[in-house]
């Protein structure tokens, strides 16, 4: 039985779809909406209209496309997947020549109305592309080393250019989402072990470039390394970020400070508390039990998501559920670990809280792809 028929025999079909809907994954996702939503209001100084209420609009739209992108059978996406690559691909090329400067950083299409940041699209077409490629070669090829040179150049060329904006913490989770997608397709280990010697070697070769003629990092890339090492080295310029969040992390204690009663953000003394720096201001007001109760619904949301890869019924399904899911996880654990000063700084969101447009849509969709593998995932009549 070929693909396309062993996908479209025994799927729902009309409103039959909503009943086979995860919806344990939509009440998670809204869950964890709410939360930042509650955090925008709080960080706007009980402002609704600042911050919160964008991003319930925001939500709401992206809830919608998620279940639209649900309803419509997975081979479609799978049929599409080289063409949303091509257009992701094409898109940052676009950037390149025609992107909005915005905060020392060229990321931005200008699109009439529409302001869009192709490498979030980039990060969800590479899973799709990744997912699609392996679906397709022989599984006896999978750590062939040309097959895996070209899923490497997959995931290399919308990383690359997306480094050249410059934007190393996207580029890093296009990078850490592809490889998730190979690791789960089954990619010798031998491979991943090799990767880490390469990125012990490249950071070492990074490092020695500073002040050259050859420098591969800007300046505050660099300085952002510095605070991260050593946030004392420089408490009111680069250490600044750091510093401010670990003050607020630390004035939390177990149940913090209490709802729009800390003191760090709202003295504006946090560094972009609605955005990259919003779960220091949820620390420090709910303390380390409200910090780890958002991080039991992460994890809830990628245990969801590993049940329903294990039901699913061929690789592409499997796999394009994992790369979501391992993309999702790579959001949270980076903007975590950034925060807390495990990581330095490179501009990661935290998923569904922080606030934004296109990084919200855009995993809403990655979700939705979910949603397809979820609904159409064949089932035999009775």
């Amino acid at each position: 039985m070929s693909y396309l028929e062993y996908n479209v025999k025994h799927t729902p079909g009309g409103l039959a779809k909503v009943l086979y809907i995860n919806w344990a994954l939509v009440l998670l996702l809204t869950a964890v909406a709410a939360v930042g939503f509650l955090m925008l209001y709080s960080v706007a100084g009980g402002d609704l209209a600042r911050w919160a209420e964008p991003q319930m609009k925001r939500f709401a739209v992206g809830l919608t496309l998620m279940l639209a992108v649900g309803f419509v059978p997975l081979w479609f996406w799978r049929s599409m997947s080289g063409l949303a690559y091509a257009l992701s691909v094409v898109l940052l090329l676009g950037v390149e020549f025609f992107g909005s400067i915005g905060m020392g950083a060229r990321r931005w299409l200008e699109l009439g109305p529409i302001r869009l940041q192709p490498s979030e699209l980039a990060k969800i077409s590479v899973i799709m592309a990744m997912a699609a490629y392996y679906d397709w070669l022989d599984v006896r090829k999978t750590s062939h080393p040309l097959w895996v040179l070209v899923a490497v150049l997959i995931i290399a060329i919308p990383a690359f250019l997306t480094l050249r904006q410059p934007d190393l913490g996207t580029a890093l989770l296009i990078l850490g989402g592809g490889g998730l997608v190979m690791f789960f397709a089954g990619v010798s280990l031998w491979y991943f072990g090799v990767v880490v010697a390469g990125v012990g070697s490249l950071v070492s070769v990074v490092l020695a470039s500073r002040g050259t003629d050859w420098q591969l990092l800007r300046d505050y890339q660099f300085r952002r390394i510095d605070s991260f090492l050593d946030p004392s080295l420089d408490p009111l310029g680069a250490g600044y970020h750091i510093n401010q969040a670990m003050i607020a992390l630390g004035s939390g204690g177990w149940s913090g400070r209490g709802f729009m009663q800390g003191t760090q953000s709202r003295l504006n003394f946090l560094p972009e508390k609605h955005t990259d720096f919003i779960f220091t201001t949820l620390a420090e007001e709910f303390g380390f039990i409200g910090g780890v109760s958002l991080l039991v619904l992460y994890l809830a949301i990628i245990a969801t998501c590993v049940i329903a890869a294990l039901q699913a019924r061929n690789r592409f399904a499997s796999l394009i559920i994992l790369g979501v899911a391992g993309n999702f996880f790579l959001y949270f654990a980076v903007n975590m670990a950034m925060v807390m000063g495990l990581a330095p700084v490179v501009g990661v969101p935290l998923p569904l809280v922080s606030y934004g447009g296109s990084a919200m849509l855009m995993i809403l969709i990655g979700f939705g792809l979910v949603q397809s593998a979820c609904v159409h995932r064949p089932r035999e009549r009775a």
